[in-house]
């Protein structure tokens, strides 16, 4: 009997670490002012609910338990070290006084030291790599060798940025703070940007033999959800829609072998309809309060898309005006290259290939291999099978994704 409750307390204490450590981290490092020493606090709090827990019982709050626990692992820790460090002793006892602070925390406590955490870990002052790394690690728990796999990188590589990047927080001295009302536009699209690369990657890999990295979208989802609960901005809002609308095709991107199939091609009982309403309520939401940016508008564009009964029924019209808003607000050759091909769906395959020739014309994406296969296939289309043959020999050559790679090689297979 004995056993078995203790099977199910460790159990429970699995779980409450699954589902509270990064908010118990996120406090500590409010508290102890140092990553390190609040990585070493968590696990030795986790290590004493493991040892103490089965014979106290569970506290009523753990997370405050938790929080308190590591405070007092962490002074003990730089008391011993204090022996070697005189400065140790000193920070040692700055941190007893700041007690006060350690109280059971309320929810809103709780939600500000998740969003200090996050904005620190999105610093402008970090390199885009090691913000990626770093949010990972520290905001949603990935171990470094599990971001090294998801990336397609070594897993020392990961590492020293991880330790690159706390090393600049520390010596730059980056406040543990959120940003001021006026220094938070700029501040949450650093935020954004990193999420959105992180869902990116994991919904149409750079590389690598497999298309997708679905550990990847599921955090990157994980992470938007949790910045939307904290700060529902309509743009942060308009990112979730477009994460959910994009993860809601995944089943239907490739088949059972593997392989590629477009979106035109894609059987639509396949994709997820409860993320489709979920992201279509988020859009409908944020258009409601006409304050729109490029995520809510490249949403919108997905809902269409994604509420559409089959490709022939898609309303280009509207996609076709999406685009030239979101010209208007992130002006891009990538967004234009995007725009012809629903012109092209809309006008005819010779109007979309003649904006498309356009910007290649002008040195733009000229290295970009899916400009190069969007002209290839309308060049398909029109039957100009010389010129397409050339256009995916071009995209072949700039993939480095291995289905895209095979779709392409399938395409000039039967086009010779």
């Amino acid at each position: 009997m004995t056993a078995n409750v203790d099977q199910a307390l460790r159990e429970e204490i699995d779980e409450i670490y699954r589902t509270e450590s990064r908010r118990v981290l996120a406090t500590l490092i409010r508290l102890l002012g140092d990553f390190e020493l609040a990585e070493d606090a968590l696990h030795d709090a986790f290590m004493a609910a493991v040892t103490q827990w089965p014979r106290d019982g569970m506290p009523h709050n753990p997370r405050a338990w938790l929080v308190s626990a590591g405070r007092f692992k962490a002074i003990d820790r730089l008391r011993r070290r204090a022996r070697f460090d005189a400065s140790l002793k000193v920070l040692a006892e700055e941190l007893e006084l700041r007690g006060g602070d350690a109280g059971e925390p309320v929810e809103e406590a709780v939600a500000d030291d998740q969003l200090r955490l996050i904005f620190v870990c999105c610093h402008p002052a970090l390199s885009p790599d090691a913000r990626v790394a770093l949010t990972l690690r520290e905001v949603c728990g990935l171990t470094t060798e599990e971001i090294a796999h998801a990336f397609l990188t070594a897993t020392p590589t990961v590492a020293q940025r991880i330790v690159r990047a706390k090393a600049k927080i520390r010596n730059a001295r980056i406040p543990y703070e959120l940003p001021t009302r006026a220094d938070l536009p700029g501040r949450l699209d650093a935020v954004l940007q990193v999420i959105y690369l992180v869902f990116n990657e994991g919904y149409s890999a750079s590389s690598g033999a497999s298309l997708t990295r679905p550990d990847l979208s599921r955090e990157a989802i994980r992470l938007g959800r949790t910045l939307a609960r904290l700060m529902p901005e309509p743009e942060v809002l308009g990112l979730l829609a477009l994460m959910l609308l994009h993860e809601s095709r995944r089943r239907a991107r490739t088949t059972p072998e593997g392989e590629l199939v477009l979106l035109q091609d894609q059987d639509r009982s396949l994709w997820d309809r409860e993320q489709i309403d979920e992201g279509t309520a988020l859009v409908e939401r944020v258009l409601s309060s006409r304050n729109l940016g490029p995520y809510t508008v490249q949403a919108a564009i997905a809902a269409v898309h994604a509420n559409a009964p089959s490709a022939a029924e898609t309303d280009w019209d509207e996609i076709v005006a999406l685009y030239d808003l979101l010209l208007r607000l992130q002006p891009s050759p990538v967004v234009e290259l995007n725009r012809a091909v629903a012109v092209a769906m809309r006008d005819g395959p010779r109007a979309g290939l003649d904006l498309i020739e356009a910007i290649l014309e002008r040195g733009d994406l000229a290295d970009y291999h899916l400009a190069h296969a969007a002209r290839a296939d309308l060049y398909r289309r029109l039957r100009e099978h010389d010129k397409a043959r050339d256009s995916y020999a071009q995209a072949l050559r700039l993939t480095q994704q291995e289905q895209e790679r095979r779709f392409l090689e399938r395409r000039l297979r039967e086009l010779s």
